[in-house]
């Protein structure tokens, strides 16, 4: 799993996986997912990131995991 966030285009990257991405669809206003070849999601991006999350620190992002 890959995130990249692009400052300048405002917009947070997810990739799930390598596979190869056949379909891109917007299910939401700056919300696109990409889908495999078996309609799998492999990726989300997000964007208009600080419009979103206004406060976000680009220096320091935590995750955590169950």
């Amino acid at each position: 799993m890959k995130l990249h966030i692009d400052k300048a285009a405002d917009a947070l990257y997810l990739r799930l996986d390598d596979s190869k991405i056949i379909e891109s669809e917007e299910v939401s206003p700056g919300v696109v997912l990409d889908f495999n070849e078996h309609n799998q999601v492999v990726g989300i991006e997000l964007l208009h990131l600080s419009r979103r999350s206004p406060q976000l620190n680009f220096q320091e992002l935590q995750y955590q995991t169950a």
